[in-house]
């Protein structure tokens, strides 16, 4: 067996043979790849090197991508339909053994190296279970949609809720090893990132518990209607078997239920959420059916808008507010030509509006902060009452 040599022989590798490779994905489905058609894409020699470096496995005609390689391009390109459980708790036990090294260790670098790894898992866990998440809602969907068979439609919608709760259960796995199980290493928070790694990952549980509530609800909902539909669906083929061999008059008295059944026409159907795929919208005799269906919704009612009131002429005239306020600067510029020291010129200056005592005791402390490298501070010091002030001139 070939292996690469290096990451750069690898990039190389799959850069020669993007064209080749991006094909095979998007018919990864199709299992129908002959050998003659990547032929034709590329040189047999170039075809041949994939096969040795198991890029690309031959079996017989037919080329098949390597699981592995498969495996990568669909996590990257989040197009994968597995839901992989076993993989965020093998992530769960990493971290446990690496906080544990971490606490263990001695050593500044390799203890750098612990956290260093506890942080890729944390990552890792946030965004793996949100992408299982994913995942599931669209498999439940496409199996819904596009599943033909009543049983096994049935028996995957319960599969898929089985994997809802065993990511439910790795979920609060997760959240006991956050608050409970390892509290005092994650309440150490060693350095602002993994502080940041830990929010984000706890807003992305967060975010998974509250999504897979929803897929619950989706779940069972198609397996109502899967069950509501089966059940009719029987009940139609047992009164058609009955009419074919002519014994519906005989064995049953459907046309007496018949009879004085008054309202089964109007007898409300039973709707359930159903989201039509892509796929379907896209396809030409869709939009026609659609135009139909919403000519025959139209009532030819127009409804009216209620008109709003008239403004009022007050609101529309200008209101002018007028504000009076103590310039520091011209209270500075007064002070240095007055000779008179600070506390004292602020007590008989003359101001704009009146002022209380405690207004002047604010106006002096911001004179000081303000101009404190145009002001000379005595060294002496007077009082006014209780009240204690030094003697400020200035320069």
């Amino acid at each position: 067996m070939f292996t690469f040599n290096s990451i750069t022989e690898l990039i190389n590798t799959l850069a020669g043979a993007k064209e080749l490779l991006a094909e095979m994905f998007e018919k990864r489905k199709s299992f129908a790849y002959k050998y003659d058609h990547a032929v034709e894409i590329i040189d047999e020699a170039r075809l041949e090197a994939l096969i040795e470096l198991e890029v690309v496995r031959k079996n017989g005609s037919l080329l098949e991508m390597d699981d592995k390689f498969l495996q990568f391009f669909e996590q990257i390109l989040e197009v994968n339909e597995e839901i992989n459980t076993a993989t965020v708790n093998e992530n769960i036990r990493t971290l446990k053994q690496n906080i544990n090294y971490y606490l263990q260790e001695g050593n500044a670098n390799r203890k750098y190296a612990y956290l260093k790894a506890i942080k890729a898992v944390l990552r890792k866990i946030g965004l793996m279970t949100l992408r299982n998440i994913v995942d599931l809602n669209r498999n439940i969907e496409n199996t819904f949609k596009t599943e033909p068979t009543y049983k096994i439609k049935i028996s995957k919608l319960e599969n898929y809720d089985q994997k809802r709760k065993d990511i439910n259960a790795l979920i609060k796995q997760t959240q006991q090893l956050l608050d409970g199980e390892e509290l005092t290493f994650f309440k150490i928070a060693p350095d602002e990132e993994f502080g940041r790694i830990m929010t984000q990952l706890q807003l992305q549980l967060n975010e998974a518990h509250h999504n897979l509530i929803e897929t619950q609800k989706q779940i069972i909902d198609f397996l109502n209607q899967i069950k509501y539909q089966s059940h009719l669906l029987e009940k139609i083929r047992q009164i058609k078997y009955l009419k074919d061999q002519f014994e519906l008059k005989e064995r049953t008295d459907f046309l007496a239920v018949m009879a004085h059944c008054k309202d089964v026409f109007f007898a409300p159907q039973r709707s359930g959420r159903m989201k039509l795929s892509l796929d379907l919208l896209h396809e030409d005799q869709v939009y026609p059916t659609l135009l139909k269906i919403n000519r025959k919704r139209k009532t030819g009612v127009k409804q009216l808008r209620p008109l709003a009131e008239s403004i009022s002429a007050a609101y529309l005239e200008p209101e002018t507010t007028y504000e009076v306020f103590i310039d520091p600067e011209e209270v500075k510029n007064s002070f240095f030509a007055s000779g008179d020291h600070l506390f004292h010129f602020l007590q008989h200056y003359q101001y704009p509006k009146e002022v209380t005592f405690v207004e002047i005791v604010t106006l002096y402390c911001q004179l000081i902060s303000l101009y404190d490298d145009e002001l000379v501070l005595s060294g002496t010091y007077g009082k006014h009452d209780d009240l204690e002030y030094a003697i400020v001139y200035p320069k």
